[in-house]
């Protein structure tokens, strides 16, 4: 008994000498983002155990990733990742996923983790504005996928703008670009989590039968002013907002209806096509320029056009993909705080969001 406690106490002097040396000498610390961090007991152990054996913990040729200095296949196989198809039925029908993200790394990677599959694609978009540090950590983690990457074009955000909008686009044509033959596009932020498996999701969407899901209804009172006055984007050093103004818009273009709706949506590859490419779309979204928070009605009005592919002109709140709750009515549900408890209701859902 005396000898395991003088050996576990040999072990922790070594453990501290060796990451006092570590911390001390910068040339062999690597730079890891501030906040980086071993969460995981396992690994810990396993790092304590290679630090007392002598075994090589630095190696310039091993790839880094986000969380610890191990190789990809370590690292996903540490973490649990699902590294083939869990049945006939998704390996048949892949997904594709835009996620657009700026700050939580360790949020981002849940939801990475939760919604990966190696059949499906996912194009990840980071602000412009985010941190040199939360870039790079987003950088090397999808470094370890074939089937994921960073958005080929990067825009500076400002909530409620066109440029939300924008970022959703910028990925969903990269998208297109890709090799994988999804069948549809979902676009997720960075405080989304799945409600269901992969199987469910793809069940979920099936069921639609190539019809897009794009929940909306002819504007209430209070989003009128959203396109019938101009918005700009204003951004500056510290912060940026949308300015509100009284200058009335011309109407919409090609004498199209303004449906109100949500961000969130299901989008079919035909429908991706035709929002890129069609006329009518492309004036759309110049129309939207000045418009406030324009991804709430430029998917769900596109998707009332009859004749465009996978459209639902009749269609109203239809699709249940949110569960949001919004930070200025927490009065009505409590807040965002753990633990979570889900309801009944918010199982007809995909995904749940806390938005702020």
């Amino acid at each position: 008994m005396k000898l395991k406690v003088f050996k576990f106490v040999v072990g922790l002097i070594a453990v501290s000498v060796t990451l006092l040396f570590l911390y001390t000498n910068n040339s062999v610390l690597p730079k890891y983002p501030p906040e980086v961090k071993i969460s995981n007991s396992s690994v810990l152990a396993e790092v304590c155990d290679m630090i007392v054996t002598g075994k090589h913990i630095l190696d310039g040729n091993v790839p880094i990733t986000p969380l610890r200095d191990i190789s990809c296949q370590q690292y996903l196989t540490q973490n649990h990742y699902i590294m083939k198809p869990l049945s006939k039925g998704e390996a048949e029908f892949p997904l594709a996923y835009i996620m657009v993200i700026h700050k939580d790394f360790d949020t981002f990677e849940r939801l990475f983790r939760a919604i990966y599959t190696p059949q499906n694609v996912y194009c990840v978009h980071v602000d412009e504005k985010a941190t040199s540090a939360f870039k790079d950590a987003v950088g090397r983690l999808l470094s370890c996928f074939a089937n994921a990457f960073l958005a080929s074009k990067s825009e500076s955000v400002v909530y409620a703008g066109v440029s939300r909008l924008q970022a959703d686009l910028n990925c969903l044509q990269d998208l297109i670009d890709s090799e994988v033959p999804w069948k549809y596009a979902i676009n997720t932020c960075g405080q989304d989590f799945p409600l269901k498996t992969n199987r469910e999701i793809v069940q979920y969407l099936k069921g639609f039968k190539g019809k897009n899901i794009t929940p909306g209804v002819l504007p209430p009172p209070h989003a009128i002013r959203r396109t019938k006055y101009m918005h700009l984007e204003q951004r500056y050093h510290l912060f940026s907002f949308m300015l509100w103004t009284w200058i009335r818009k011309t109407p919409p273009p090609h004498n199209l209806t303004i449906y109100f709706g949500s961000t969130y949506v299901a989008l079919t590859r035909e429908f991706a096509n035709f929002v890129l490419q069609d006329q009518r779309a492309i004036d759309l979204l110049g129309w939207s320029k000045d418009t406030y928070s324009p991804d709430e009605h430029f998917w769900v009005t596109l998707n009332r056009i009859p004749g465009v592919p996978g459209s639902m002109p009749n269609a109203s709140w239809a699709g249940n993909l949110r569960a949001v709750k919004w930070s200025d009515m927490e009065d009505k549900h409590g807040g965002c705080h753990g633990p979570l408890w889900l309801s009944s209701d918010l199982l007809l859902h995909l995904f749940s969001s806390c938005n702020t």
